[in-house]
């Protein structure tokens, strides 16, 4: 007889277990335990071991010219995917709803299938109308540019099977069913499954494969976070979707460098990609208004110069409110605690709002200074002097600690015209080229107030 087994699996992280909760004891979520029945595999004794067509050979022999790369047509793009699609490579994108994943791939099988490549679009959640609506508003013309309605895995297997295109694009991996198994569309076993054997097949045949895949409430791939670890690139598409800038970040790559970014604008006819975004993210800074300071970051293997603004007034309650956008808010309450008790300022009964204009979040800490530098100019009602910087991570003493990549921040500074920089005095020595700029090193983070604020 057939056995069949019956667990619960949490639909937010995989977790499994024989019976109900009513909270996930992995990830902490309520009503999320689900049942779901799936065949038991049955083995054969009788059947032989399938042998591998490859066989294992010295890693100084393998030819580094099998890594070729499909280019997107699109330059941020392909930045972020570290030089373009790797052949073979499963790559998956997720994002809030209306974001422009949808889009940003339309134009990326176009630009593919403009080249005489067949590209195969297979969608799960539209029609074939609602396609052709996009594709007109896009302009996508090509005639290589294959689109299926299915959400059947092995017809969509079959497909790929049969065409070989240059690109497949799911969309979305949640609508994929695996009619083997019993559980409903987009289980944690039918998304699981799914992406299993689109790498199974696309693997062996070499196809570069592009997934979608929908986002929680808490910005994380809905579904097990298997899925993550399973697929060879994960990018994520950061931003509101009632902003004009789109920010598509690489979280996982395994052929490029993780955490890259790319700049997007979203304007009638799709997302067009921002070469320079330090200019864009600085055009409508206004100057000489106290609580701005421009920082220097690294996004990914570039530098980006981003505004931070703050806000501090007198607080009308007992309790004081801190708001931070784009910023950690901890890292906030921390520095926070560091003006008042290392430089004097007294902060416990003002509001503090924090804001990283343009819809980018700083993730590192050399952003400090510029955070400290934006409330204290807030809180004195100073302003800061519009061509000179701030970057320096800030310690519990009060001290400035060097930051990495100092050269390159350095060099975007000067080429958009700031003169002057306060920084780590450590980093100094690491500046080799210092024509157009002043630089003030200095240990502390009174020092650096004091330069930046006037005295």
């Amino acid at each position: 007889m057939t056995k069949f087994k019956t667990c619960f699996i949490c639909q937010e992280c995989g977790h499994e277990t024989t019976k109900w909760m009513g909270r996930c004891p992995n990830c902490g979520s309520w009503n999320t335990m689900v049942e779901e029945i799936y065949q038991k595999p049955t083995t054969d004794k009788k059947r032989s071991l399938k042998t591998n067509k490859t066989k294992p050979q010295p890693l100084l022999n393998i030819d580094l010219s099998d890594d070729r790369r499909l280019t997107t047509g699109i330059a941020e793009l392909d930045t972020v995917l570290g030089g373009g699609i790797v052949e073979g490579s499963v790559i998956l994108v997720g994002g809030d709803p209306g974001i422009g994943k949808s889009t940003l791939l339309l134009q990326v099988s176009d630009n593919i299938a403009s080249l005489g490549n067949p590209v195969l679009y297979v969608s799960g959640e539209e029609s074939a109308i609602q396609l052709k609506i996009r594709a007109q508003r896009l302009n996508v013309e090509s005639n290589n540019l294959l689109v299926v309605t299915e959400t059947d895995i092995e017809t969509v297997l079959a497909y790929v099977t049969s065409i070989k295109p240059k690109l497949v694009v799911i969309d979305s991996i949640q609508t994929m069913v695996d009619t083997r198994l019993s559980s409903t569309p987009g289980s944690v076993s039918q998304v699981r499954e799914c992406t299993g054997r689109i790498m199974a097949a696309v693997k062996y045949l070499g196809i570069p494969t592009i997934l979608v895949g929908h986002v929680t409430k808490q910005g994380t791939i809905a579904g097990p976070r298997v899925v993550e670890h399973m697929v060879d690139c994960v990018l994520y598409f950061e931003g509101e979707k009632n902003f004009t800038y789109r920010v598509l970040r690489a979280v996982k790559n395994r052929f490029g460098s993780t955490n890259e970014i790319g700049v997007f604008e979203m304007s009638d006819s799709g997302l067009k990609e921002v070469k320079n975004p330090s200019e864009i993210l600085l055009s409508g800074r206004p100057e000489g208004v106290p609580g701005s300071v421009v920082v220097p970051s690294i996004e990914g293997s570039r530098p980006v110069m981003l505004e931070i603004q703050a806000l501090v007034s007198p607080t009308a309650f007992g309790m004081p409110r801190r708001m931070a956008t784009g910023v950690d808010y901890n890292r906030v309450s921390m520095l926070m605690a560091v003006l008042e008790k290392r430089a004097g300022l007294y902060l416990s009964n003002q509001d503090a709002y924090v804001n990283a204009a343009g819809g980018i979040r700083i993730n590192e800490p050399a952003a400090d200074l510029g955070i400290a530098a934006a409330l204290a100019s807030s809180f004195k009602d100073v302003k800061i002097d519009p061509k000179m910087i701030a970057v320096g991570e800030i310690g519990l003493t009060g001290e400035l600690r060097g930051v990495s990549f100092i050269e390159k921040r350095i060099k975007e500074a000067i080429r958009l015209g700031f003169n002057s920089c306060v920084l780590p005095k450590n980093n100094i020595k690491g500046i080799s080229t210092a024509e157009g700029i002043k630089f003030y090193g200095v240990k502390t983070l009174v020092e650096a107030l004091d330069i930046l604020l006037g005295g």
